[in-house]
């Protein structure tokens, strides 16, 4: 039940100090209470200063007109009764519908849903400021439908070349404002057009702040977004279908995301105006696991000096070893850790024996845990984004890192011949490992970071190190 403005007034320690601690004059505060709702652009600094939690912040309604107290117009959250065709807000033509019964109602984009809702998945938010084309399409973020923090989308339009995999795996995105008209010489389409032709679906004109907060304090949800060509929202069947959906845990989305066939690659990493960088001469042959491994991966590993071979993700320790690889590369990838170690966990303890070095991120890194002994488990809010900073416990040094996983590694489960090399400065949790038995490490975030700073590409020199070592002549 929302609490009452004036009480809200009233634990910020009046209207006056209300006023100072939100940035505003104190005819927005009486405009507060006229409205009977607060914008939810200033909830963040109403909850830290009144303990009240973000339930009492939520209006039952909010008059369009009435939704912000400056020049930006925002639709709102609100609770719609789960048995009526609520007005819907002036201008509203898509809804995200969240698990808890919650409607955020703002303005669709891109590809049009079935009448029932097509885009379900988990709620989560990306930080990142760049790369919103490589965010969509990395497989990593298959089974998720992702919150942009940062409020301009669409700036830089769409282009081929920054595709990190053949379709965009997220199944729908949530951004702040309209899209942008595409500003960039490299761009070939607009990301509307671009989210039409791939069949994903967006919405706009929500606050994404009360999402990020919604998510940082309470854990993520299920969601779905709904964007009908006639207009004509079914709240209670959008509502059952977000109750039912399972969530990712138990979920094996590997499968989904993986390649068909083994393929090799052969592609350096892209460099301005236009071309790829010269891969070095001297050549190891790897191969990488493809448990929905992002292009740019393959290239870094090609200009590290690997021959790559990439086979999918239920490929047997038998069919990985007949490639004859110097070295195995387990790649970043979505879902549940413990559902695909079932098949994936066998194969990389074969590897394992055979004595071929391993290299693992993300979902890799995970499985390459689990089968050396460890435990994963499901985050409460995840990392995702391009400016986690991460510790290196070897050197010392701190790196701001690329990340997208939902799931980490249990450090109190980890043998005692495996050595944590990598920790997070956000919350603690693992970001690497070592085996001193085995010569083999891993790392929980995306060193390749596209998008994001290249503070951890040395990984793939450290891979190949690895590789040459192992494979002395006695």
């Amino acid at each position: 039940m929302p609490s009452s403005i004036d009480h809200i007034i009233d634990r910020l320690g009046g209207a006056d100090n209300a006023a100072r601690l939100t940035g505003v004059g104190t005819e927005a505060i009486r405009k507060w209470r006229q409205a009977g709702a607060i914008p939810p652009k200033h909830w963040t600094v109403i909850l830290r200063h009144t303990g009240l939690s973000l339930s009492d912040l939520q209006p039952d309604s909010v008059p369009p007109d009435q939704a912000s107290d400056g020049p930006e117009t925002q639709m709102t959250e609100r609770q719609v009764p789960a048995s009526s065709q609520a007005a819907i807000p002036t201008g509203a033509t898509a809804a995200l519908v969240l698990a808890d019964g919650t409607v955020l109602w703002g303005r669709g984009f891109g590809a049009h849903t079935p009448a029932t809702g097509a885009a379900i998945g988990e709620l989560c938010f990306s930080t990142g400021m760049t790369g919103y084309q490589e965010t969509l399409t990395d497989p990593s973020f298959a089974g998720q439908i992702i919150t942009f923090t940062f409020p301009h989308i669409g700036n830089v339009g769409t282009n081929e070349a920054d595709d990190e995999a053949t379709r965009v795996a997220a199944r729908g995105l949530v951004v702040k404002q309209d899209l942008t008209e595409p500003a960039n010489w490299r761009a070939t389409q607009g990301l509307d057009r671009w989210l039409k032709a791939q069949g994903v679906p967006g919405i706009c004109g929500v606050d994404t702040r009360a999402i990020t907060l919604r998510i940082r304090d309470g854990g993520a949800q299920t969601a779905i977004l709904s964007h009908p060509a006639d207009g004509a929202f079914d709240l209670d069947a959008l509502r059952a279908q977000a109750a039912a959906w399972p969530g990712l845990e138990g979920m094996d989305l590997a499968r989904d995301v993986t390649c068909a066939q083994a393929y090799s690659w052969a592609e350096g990493v892209w460099t301005w105006p236009g071309g790829t960088l010269p891969l070095p001469e001297k050549r190891r042959r790897v191969v990488a696991v493809d448990y929905g491994a992002k292009r740019n991966i393959l290239r870094c590993l090609a200009n590290a000096g690997c021959d790559v071979t990439v086979v999918p993700a239920t490929a047997t320790a038998e069919e990985i070893l007949a490639l004859d690889p110097a070295g195995v590369f387990l790649s970043n990838g979505p879902g549940d850790p413990a559902a695909t170690a079932a098949y994936a966990v066998p194969a990389i303890q074969g590897v394992l024996k055979a004595g071929k070095p391993i290299f693992g991120i993300c979902l890799g890194h995970q499985l390459l845990a689990q089968a050396l002994g460890a435990r994963t488990y499901k985050l409460a809010r995840g990392h995702r984004g391009a400016n986690q900073p991460v510790k290196d416990l070897g050197t010392g040094k701190v790196e701001i890192t690329s990340q997208n996983h939902g799931f980490a590694v249990d450090e109190s489960s980890l043998p005692d011949d495996v050595r944590v090399t990598h920790t997070s400065l956000f919350d603690g949790s693992n970001e690497g490992i070592a085996s001193t038995r085995y010569a083999a490490f891993s790392v929980q975030y995306h060193p390749e970071a596209s998008p994001g700073p290249s503070d951890s590409h040395y990984l793939f020199d450290r891979f190949v190190a690895l590789i040459d070592r192992t494979n002395q002549p006695a």
